[in-house]
């Protein structure tokens, strides 16, 4: 064990953090600490460092080890550049470096004794400048920039210069260096594009320390945790397995403890009513009875009654009026900024009721071709036009769509006059805005509560084509999840800029990737994505410049017919697949319906007033039989859209 923490306990005031909260973590372990936005996963990280007091139990490290904290915000005044900052990190095998090249210069002058002794000391220097992999140094830390997504031309920017996302990406650069013995990572994919978020699961996955993540990226924590550690209200708990076996557990444990609730409660009504029933008899015996079934009924231990999973907002999107089937036409579009080249000569269609997300690395153009769209930016040379009765609703990274200096309540009845005091207190209240809080200056507030103002007013809008970008950034899981479920049953239009994976894949029919100044296409989820992406992109963006528009989505000759299908043909085998989803999906909900249905018959065979009524045993029996058989053609129903889906 590397790790412990035992009875941990801290509170703000009223608000309490933790409570006799333990964990442990062993060496070589990769774990997740989870948690709802204001959980306080970020303050125990501190209290593991020292940063932040305890207000009772212990935190041990164990003898000999060191440790590692990466926090959300870096502050780096050092006036290095990237490349110095980073190097910082091997500044012991640097310094070993320049002492063997001393001795070297000396060990020519010397002679005798004198030339021995040196020659032990150098010796002695280069066997621990190899152990420490000191010849690869300069190769580590260059591979290591490359892979946080900084190019050669990067390394001589200075720090000081940098966005806070650089600076971050900075950090994590030199903290991996240096190798600590277990890693604090709070929020480590933030502003980390998709080949450097994948560079950095196969990094952590092959390290040789421990490792505790902080982080909202359930994709990341799927592919790197065996262990997930959970901050809720207040309690810790363990769980074994990745964020997916997490999740899975949770609900299992959650549902096991309400159908034992629920029993109880069976119980304890039927004793009451039992109990009533023998009062009511008002003999010696019977009263004698009840009163020994009230004494059996003290000394029952409540079960208590699990909390409802804690949503953070509540909301739905839903369009005011139905566009025309093309929605988006973009041709021959360009744009450069300076000397670079962010996109050439593309051209792409939308439909109605795609949902498509676009990808690619940091820089590439992404949110720069949002911002055309939406007219915030002009194009270098090209157009774009919207179909028929389009009405954009626009959630922006940047929060430029709000106002700094409103407040919460002020933006939305500003917008939207015609709502009453009520209504916007409403709508606020859905995305936990309440009280006094919504008289907040836009200005003052984080990240995460202006994203959550900025989707108070994308349902309001009630567009019917939605441009969202990077619309996860400073959501926690819940609200992620919250916001799949909306988007997902919108009926409109989506084209969406992301880095999040998991939510991509929930949530998108289409993908377009930008590399190498032009789009490769892809008519699936991620998962198709990763499957295709190596042979697509070598067929259709390998070379720095190719063909204008957007790539097909298919590229080897034996997938000609594929690349060759009209859109209305791909829409069709969209269409069809949906269907088939969505009739594996009912099917499911009438066998588990029937099956409910079946338990709670079984249950009442087994009561004697059942089975001693022949009549109602008999009726019961036949709705069973029934049911068996309606079960058996879903079944086989189920076999075949499984198969096909």
């Amino acid at each position: 064990m590397i790790l412990a923490c035992h009875n941990l306990n801290k509170a703000f005031g009223e608000h309490t953090i933790v409570c006799d909260g333990s964990f442990h973590i062993e060496d070589r372990e990769k774990a997740a600490l989870v948690g709802i936005n204001g959980a306080g996963k970020s303050t125990i990280l501190k209290m593991i460092i020292g940063e932040e007091p305890l207000d009772g139990g212990d935190v041990i490290l164990a003898k000999g080890k060191t440790l590692g904290y990466l926090a959300q915000r870096q502050d780096l005044t050092s006036g290095n550049t990237i490349y110095e900052e980073v190097k910082s990190a091997k500044a012991d095998i640097f310094a070993m470096e320049a002492q063997l090249r001393s001795i070297e210069q000396e060990l020519k002058s010397l002679t005798g004794e004198d030339l021995k002794n040196r020659l032990d000391t150098y010796n002695r220097l280069q066997s621990e400048y190899e152990a420490k992999n000191g010849y690869a140094c300069e190769s580590e830390i260059t591979g290591v920039l490359k892979g946080l997504g900084f190019t050669e031309d990067d390394f001589s920017k200075q720090t000081d210069t940098l966005s806070g996302g650089q600076k971050t990406r900075v950090s994590l650069g030199k903290l991996l260096l240096t190798s600590p013995d277990i890693l604090l990572l709070d929020e480590p994919t933030n502003h980390l594009d998709l080949s450097s978020i994948a560079w950095l699961e196969t990094y952590l996955l092959n390290y040789s320390g421990a490792v505790l993540i902080v982080s909202h990226d359930r994709y990341f924590l799927n592919r790197v945790v065996t262990k997930v550690i959970e901050v809720d209200q207040a309690h810790i708990r363990m769980y074994m397995g990745n964020y997916k076996a997490y999740a899975a557990k949770k609900q299992q444990i959650r549902d096991a403890r309400l159908k034992e609730y629920m029993n109880q409660q069976r119980e304890i009504k039927h004793q009451q009513a039992v109990i009533e029933k023998l009062r009511s008899f008002n003999r010696e015996k019977s009263i004698k009875r009840a009163e020994s079934r009230e004494k059996m009924l003290d000394r029952i231990t409540p079960v208590e009654k699990p909390v409802e999973s804690v949503r953070e907002m509540h909301f739905s999107l839903e369009p005011s009026c139905i566009s025309g089937s093309d929605v988006l036409t973009v041709e021959h579009l360009s744009k450069r900024f300076d000397s670079q080249q962010l996109f050439q000569d593309i051209s792409f269609e939308i439909h109605r009721g795609e949902h498509v997300a676009i990808i690619g690395d940091n820089g590439t153009g992404k949110t720069t071709l949002l911002k055309i769209i939406n007219q915030v930016v002009s194009a270098d040379e090209g157009s774009f036009t919207l179909g028929s009765k389009v009405k954009i609703g626009y959630y922006d990274q940047e929060h430029h769509v709000l106002h700094d200096e409103k407040t919460i309540f002020d933006e939305i009845s500003d917008d939207y006059p015609s709502l009453t005091h009520t209504q916007i207190r409403n709508t606020l209240a859905a995305f936990q805005f309440t009280g006094e809080e919504v008289f907040k200056q836009i200005r003052t507030l984080s990240g995460g509560e202006k994203g959550r103002v900025s989707l108070a007013k994308l349902m309001l809008s009630e567009a019917n084509f939605l441009i969202l970008d990077e619309p996860t950034n400073h959501l926690d899981i819940t609200s992620k999840e919250i916001l799949e479920e909306a988007l997902n049953n919108y009926s409109g239009t989506v084209l969406y800029v992301s880095h999040d994976r998991y939510f991509i894949n929930q949530t998108c029919s289409r993908i377009l990737e930008l590399v190498n100044q032009t789009f490769v296409n892809y008519i699936g989820n991620y998962d198709y994505y990763l499957e295709k992406k190596e042979e697509l992109t070598r067929a259709y963006a390998s070379a720095p410049a190719v063909s204008a528009g957007i790539a097909p989505s298919e590229s080897s000759s034996d997938n000609q017919t594929e690349s060759k299908l009209s859109w209305q043909e791909q829409k069709e085998q969209q269409a069809k697949e949906r269907k088939r989803k969505n009739d594996l999906k009912k099917t499911e909900e009438e066998i588990a319906k029937l099956e409910e249905r079946n338990t709670v018959i079984d249950e009442e065979l087994t009561k004697e007033e059942i089975y001693s009524n022949s009549i109602e045993c008999q009726k019961l029996s036949t709705e069973r039989a029934e049911n068996e058989e309606k079960l058996e053609a879903l079944y086989e129903r189920w076999e075949e859209l499984a198969e096909d889906v």
